[in-house]
C-alpha cells in the first residue's frame, strides 16, 4: 500500500489537489494499493473555506488542519515545519505531495527530505524569474530537493533539465487546475451581484488585485484603477476585494459608479463570473490559466509571468505593473482584435489520471 500524504495551505491548493484525491480514490477501489492523508497547514485562513466548500469539490475534509497562519514569512515557515515534522512522525508516508508555490509547498518538502521521506511537486519547473516574489524562492527550494516533478507545459521541463534535473525524474501530465475546472464548469453558481448590479453577458470586466506592488504601493493602485476607469467605456466592473485590499481603497476614497467591490467569491460564483466576462484584468497566475481555457482575454498587471503558456497560446497578455501601460491593451479589446487563443497541450482534465498512472510505474 502506498501512503500519500498531500499538502495543502491556500484556497487555490485545493483546487490542485481535489482531482488527485479523486484519482487515489479510484485507485484504491479498483485495486487497493494507495492510499492519502490530506494535511491542510492552515497557511491562509479563509472564511469561505467552510463545510460547503470541500463538498463543491467533492472531496472530504483534511485529516488534520495545522492551523499556521500568520506572522512574518520566516515566522510561519518556521511554525509549519515544526508542526509538520510532529505530523509526519506521527503518521509516516511514502510520499510526500505538495503542490504550487505557496510558502507551505516549501516548508513540507524540506520537513520530508530531512524525515527521509520523498518528495512529489505538482506544478513543478514553473518560473517567474522573480526574487522578488516570495513564491519565486518557494519555487526554487522545493524543486531543488524535489524527486518527482509533475510538470505543466515543455517550458517547466526546460526550466528543470536546465538546473540539472534527470529526465526520468519529469513527468510533463498537464494541468490539475484545469481538471478541476472542466470537472465543475457545469456547476458554476450564479452569484447575488449577477442580479444585484444587473450583469450582462459578455458586457462588464473581471478584475482581481492582490500582489503587493499593485496594492501597497498606494499612488500605484489608484493610477492602476483610475487608468481601468478611464479606458473601459460603459462596462461595470466587479472587483471581488480581500478585507485589507478594500481598507486602502477606502482610505484613498476610490469609488466610481462603475466600479463594483464585492465580497470575495466562491470558487464556483467567481468562475461563472470569469466565463461570462468581456475580459479579466489580474495580477493573479491561476486565472490566467483559467480564463486562458475559458477562452476569456485576461490583462494581467504584472512584469513577468510564470505560466508563459497562457500567452504564447491561451488568451493572457502581460501588461505590465505602469498604469500608462493598460490604453492601448483595453483599445484592442474593445476593437475586437483579442486573440482567441487555442488548446494547451495537456490541459485536458486527465493529469490526475496521469499523475496516479506515474506513481503506480515508480519506485517509492
Amino acid at each position: 500500500m502506498y501512503n500519500i500524504t498531500i499538502i495543502a495551505g491556500a484556497r487555490p491548493n485545493f483546487m490542485k489537489i481535489a482531482p488527485i484525491i479523486h484519482a487515489i480514490q479510484k485507485a484504491k477501489q479498483d485495486h487497493g494499493d494507495m492510499d492519502y492523508r490530506l494535511v491542510h497547514t492552515g497557511q491562509h485562513y479563509d472564511k469561505n473555506m467552510s463545510g460547503s466548500f470541500f463538498e463543491q469539490l467533492e472531496i472530504p475534509e483534511p485529516h488534520v488542519n495545522l492551523e499556521c497562519s500568520g506572522g512574518t514569512q520566516a515566522e510561519q515557515t518556521a511554525a509549519i515545519m515544526m508542526s509538520f515534522e510532529k505530523e509526519l512522525m506521527a503518521n509516516p508516508a511514502d510520499l510526500v505531495l505538495v503542490v504550487g508555490d505557496v510558502t507551505s509547498t516549501m516548508a513540507c518538502a524540506l520537513v520530508a527530505q530531512k524525515l527521509h521521506t520523498k518528495v512529489a511537486h505538482v506544478e513543478g519547473g514553473i518560473r517567474s524569474d522573480d526574487w522578488s516574489m516570495p513564491e519565486e524562492i518557494n519555487r526554487l527550494v522545493t524543486d531543488s530537493i524535489t524527486n518527482y516533478f509533475f510538470t505543466t507545459s515543455e517550458t517547466a521541463n526546460t526550466n528543470l533539465k536546465q538546473s540539472g534535473v534527470k529526465d526520468d525524474q519529469i513527468f510533463f501530465v498537464g494541468n490539475t487546475m484545469i481538471d478541476t475546472l472542466l470537472k465543475q464548469r457545469p456547476n458554476f453558481a450564479q452569484p447575488k451581484v449577477w442580479n444585484e448590479l444587473g450583469l450582462d453577458e459578455g458586457n462588464y470586466i473581471v478584475m482581481t488585485l492582490h500582489r503587493p506592488a499593485n496594492v501597497d504601493e498606494e499612488s500605484q493602485l489608484k493610477d492602476m484603477i483610475d487608468e481601468i476607469i478611464a479606458n473601459t467605456q460603459d462596462l461595470p466592473l466587479v472587483f471581488p476585494v480581500h478585507p485589507r485590499t478594500a481598507k486602502i481603497l477606502e482610505r484613498l476614497h476610490i469609488s466610481h459608479s462603475r466600479l463594483h467591490t464585492v465580497e470575495p467569491l466562491s470558487y464556483l460564483e467567481f468562475n461563472y463570473l470569469v466565463e461570462r466576462a468581456k475580459a479579466v484584468i489580474t495580477d493573479s497566475g491561476g486565472i490566467t490559466e483559467e480564463a486562458s481555457v475559458m477562452r476569456v482575454p485576461c490583462l494581467t498587471l504584472r512584469d513577468n509571468t510564470e505560466r508563459p503558456e497562457t500567452i504564447t497560446l491561451g488568451t493572457n497578455e502581460l501588461v505590465g505593473t505602469n498604469p500608462d501601460n493598460l490604453k492601448p491593451y483595453l483599445n484592442r479589446l474593445f476593437s475586437g482584435d483579442w486573440k482567441k487563443g487555442q488548446d494547451i497541450p495537456l490541459w485536458d482534465g486527465k493529469t490526475a489520471e496521469r499523475i496516479i498512472a506515474v506513481l503506480n510505474q515508480i519506485n517509492l
